[in-house]
């Protein structure tokens, strides 16, 4: 059952919104202003957020970009009267994914909503784990402050495996995202996580970099029972 977070002002309209996605199976949370949307988004896990651009206390744009910079890749779908060009740039840019200029049909917003929960956002530009960040605006890698260097082949399996985390990743979709269908023999895989755990692991106590026995690898703080540690 898909959970959605409904951050609208018009309480007739979320009223009907709500009636309406519950009728075909979702559960809605709502928040009438961006603030109060802000810190739901923050302390529960939604697979689509739905949200109006003229709010209180802080606009959807706002808030959309927040959520960003916050590396939260939830799936965003705009809600607005605003149906110019510049104004659905405008949402893009700050980071939605999805734009439905009011009025819309409700059988419309479930497509559209069932659509965004089959993918996570791409439009996040902050990728963490633990003290370990990935920075896609300026191309740059931290851990404890410390800069971090990968090759193009490194930052890729970060990057899948933080935006992932703390789920596995298979070592099929990893080498799928690196080399797509051509896939170099399995020793290549088996390298560059060595070279990748060895740099963002290596000169810190802790290690954030796991192997998943039968499941892949996994970025996480905390390793569970069924870590292994080789590549």
């Amino acid at each position: 059952m898909l959970k959605l977070l409904l951050v609208e002002d018009d309480l007739d309209l979320a009223h009907t919104l709500i009636q309406y996605l519950e009728l075909e199976g979702m559960l809605c949370d709502h928040a009438s202003n961006g603030v109060a949307g802000l810190n739901l988004s923050r302390n529960h896990h939604y697979d689509v957020l739905l949200l109006d651009i003229n709010l209180p206390r802080m606009d959807g744009l706002t808030l959309c970009q927040k959520l960003r910079e916050q590396g939260d890749d939830t799936p965003v779908l705009m809600l607005t009267a605003r149906d110019q060009l510049n104004d659905k740039l405008e949402g893009f840019q700050a980071g939605s994914d999805d734009y439905l200029v009011k009025p819309f049909e409700l059988q419309e917003l479930v497509a559209r909503v069932q659509a965004l929960s089959r993918r996570r956002s791409g439009q996040v530009r902050r990728l963490c784990c633990g003290d370990l960040e990935m920075n896609l605006s300026d191309h740059t890698v931290t851990r404890a402050g410390q800069p971090i260097r990968l090759s193009p082949t490194g930052w890729q399996l970060l990057e899948q495996l933080l935006r992932a985390s703390p789920a596995p990743v298979a070592r099929e979709a990893l080498m799928d995202a690196v080399w797509g269908d051509e896939h170099p023999d399995s020793n290549s895989l088996k390298v560059h996580i060595f070279n990748l755990r060895k740099a963002i692991d290596g000169p810190f106590p802790a290690p954030l970099l796991h192997t998943i026995n039968g499941a892949g690898f996994a970025l996480r703080e905390k390793p569970d029972d069924g870590d292994g540690h080789d590549a």
